[in-house]
């Protein structure tokens, strides 16, 4: 049997991720020696999703795998957030980890961006469930017990009502057409909390729910949208968080 390859797995904190990872846990071609999370350094939260740091540590602890975050400062430039990318798998690339996975379904510019910068550093990009349909992926995802709350909706897709809600039959039956039910256009995030790559649930109770707006840039340059940490810098409307409060 050939050596694993060390990887890292671009973690999220959300649904995506969590599927990702439990397939990828058990593919013997990979071991994942790292969880890496982008976090806002103002605020100590997952970048775009608004999760608290300690949730997030909360899962890592839960799944049994250390974890690496990157502090990224408050609405980041490109070339800011690429710096920081660059040294941390360069970091990374001196432990033997040649690989770094991510939890993509079917955004081809997003994975070109990925690849294309990866290959700078010599690593390569693993997409455990790329091009697999959508609906398929959430149904396997409640199949298989996962639980996962919604922590931010684009209003531009889905109204207030939405944030807060557990993700299971009824919500899906109740997403409109034109939004994806894993929410792949950016429509909303999630935070998973429960199921089989977890030692135990994660432990949190429901805080205030807050509205924000950003604002548009002057330029509409598609690497913003290939990079998730910054992709609301890519709309003129707002957001609606659901805070989530550790336990």
């Amino acid at each position: 049997m050939s050596t694993p390859k060390k990887a890292l797995f671009n973690w999220s904190s959300g649904k995506d991720s969590a599927l990702s990872l439990y397939k990828i846990l058990r593919n013997p071609d990979f071991k994942i020696e790292y969880l890496l999370t982008s976090v806002n350094k103002q605020f100590q939260r997952i970048s775009m999703h608004g999760v608290r740091v300690e949730l997030l540590k909360a899962q890592a602890k839960s799944i049994g795998i250390p974890l690496k975050t990157m502090e990224i400062p408050e609405m980041p430039t490109m070339e800011v957030y690429e710096d920081v990318m660059f040294e941390t798998l360069a970091e990374l690339k001196n432990e033997g980890i040649s690989h770094s996975v991510f939890g993509d379904i079917f955004l081809e510019d997003l994975r070109k961006y990925r690849e294309d910068q990866l290959a700078k550093l010599g690593f390569e990009g693993v997409f455990p469930i790329w091009k697999i349909s959508s609906h398929d992926l959430i149904q396997e995802f409640i199949s298989l017990g996962f639980k996962t709350i919604v922590v931010c909706v684009n209003e531009k897709y889905l109204d207030k009502s939405f944030v807060g809600r557990i993700i299971d039959q009824d919500f899906i039956n109740d997403l409109p057409e034109n939004v994806d039910v894993c929410g792949e256009n950016g429509e909303f995030h999630t935070f998973a909390f429960d199921g089989p790559i977890f030692s135990k649930p994660i432990d949190f109770e429901i805080g205030e729910i807050v509205y924000r707006k950003y604002e548009k840039p002057e330029t509409d340059d598609s690497s913003n949208k290939a990079c998730d940490t910054n992709d609301k810098t890519a709309f003129d409307f707002g957001f609606w968080y659901c805070d989530l409060i550790a336990k």
